[in-house]
């Protein structure tokens, strides 16, 4: 089969049907970026460019505002460190430098009275959406065959990790429920109302991509009778949308969430990202089980990075299984660290070309 485009080759993966090899589509850190440039890739490759030095696959991404929009300042800098305000209402410590997760200091939305005047601010205004990234990069996306893909976050993830705190949003989810719907439900409400505007304005996306990471190491934050009761009435709404609107959903959700597997898939979900194998997710498994109904994305265990004999042993092992009829996409089950180089790179996107090719 003759190359294709990004676009040809996910329209093809989505439908579950084979292309001329399974798309890649993963996330270096910027610091593996800065690192590669050091090591010899030229400058023009920089930020997202880098998928064209390594002819990988172009996603494009946009997704507009639906945060309360609180003022965004640095409290303190020093060399090292920063401490600042998001938008989201939270507290965060950030190293300057470093490719690391903030530290989490305080949380202003921390109770159903703080979320009443939180929820005031999020009216969904056209100011929320970036109009000019998308007349200047729109009809590129198109006419270059990228995938083109539109950001949501609504949901428990968004919630409990960076606008209220786990801790507040555990204990909500069982003594103020109602607290915790609303939040899910108007993060959505928003979001769709923004891209409605969106949409009437003639741009058109292929996919909806939302985060809610709903498990950890071998286990979920909450129960299946809970997530039954507050989130997957929101999650459904989202995916009837989205397919409402002709767009392919994908879920990005870290953790084991093998217990909600099959309660997305019966929402109608179409794609679930990234499998992560170190949590306890079983990506051949899910093959076997869903490999008809769910387009698969990642599932090749993170760590290995670290290890490339034993990167290269996982890749044989399980492409080949996971490319059956489509229904796959190449990732690890995170990102790309800043102890990758530039030749290993090179060398594992040849490996994955060569067992993704159909």
């Amino acid at each position: 089969m003759k190359e294709l485009t990004t676009h040809q080759r996910m329209s093809l993966i989505f439908d579950h049907k084979e292309a001329d090899r399974i798309p890649i589509w993963d996330s270096p850190w910027n610091g593996t970026i800065s690192r590669w440039h050091r090591e010899g890739m030229p400058a023009e490759f920089d930020g997202g460019n880098y998928v064209d030095y390594f002819d990988i696959d172009k996603i494009s991404f946009f997704m507009p505002d639906n945060s309360p929009r609180y003022p965004e300042k640095i409290l303190r800098q020093t060399d090292t460190h920063k401490i600042y305000t998001t938008k989201w209402g939270a507290t965060q410590k950030e190293l300057i430098g470093e490719d690391t997760t903030p530290e989490f200091l305080d949380f202003k939305i921390n109770s159903p009275k703080a979320w009443a005047e939180a929820k005031k601010r999020m009216i969904p205004t056209r100011d929320r959406i970036d109009w000019a990234f998308l007349k200047k990069n729109y009809q590129a996306w198109v006419d270059e065959g990228y995938w083109k893909v539109a950001g949501m976050w609504f949901g428990f993830d968004v919630t409990h990790s960076w606008m209220c705190g786990t801790e507040n949003i555990l204990i909500a989810l069982l003594e103020a429920p109602e607290w915790c719907a609303d939040m899910f439900n108007t993060l959505l409400d928003t979001h769709i109302a923004l891209y409605e505007m969106i949409l009437n304005e003639g741009y058109r996306f292929d996919c909806i991509r939302w985060w809610d990471d709903m498990g950890y190491k071998n286990s979920q934050f909450f129960s299946l009778d809970l997530y039954r009761e507050l989130l997957k009435p929101v999650h459904k709404r989202a995916i009837d949308w989205a397919h409402s609107k002709g767009m392919k959903i994908q879920l990005h959700s870290c953790g084991d969430i093998m217990p909600l597997v099959p309660e997305l898939i019966d929402l109608g979900l179409d794609s679930l990202n990234p499998l992560e194998v170190k949590a306890g997710m079983k990506p051949v498994w899910l093959k076997e089980a869903y490999g008809n109904n769910l387009v698969l994305h990642g599932g090749i265990s993170a760590p290995l990075w670290d290890d490339l004999p034993a990167m290269h042993q996982e890749l044989e092992q399980l492409i080949p299984v996971l490319k059956k009829s489509g229904g796959y996409i190449f990732s690890t089950d995170h990102s790309i660290p800043n102890t990758v180089t530039l030749e290993e790179f090179k060398d594992i996107i040849a490996l994955v070309k060569k067992l993704g090719a159909y």
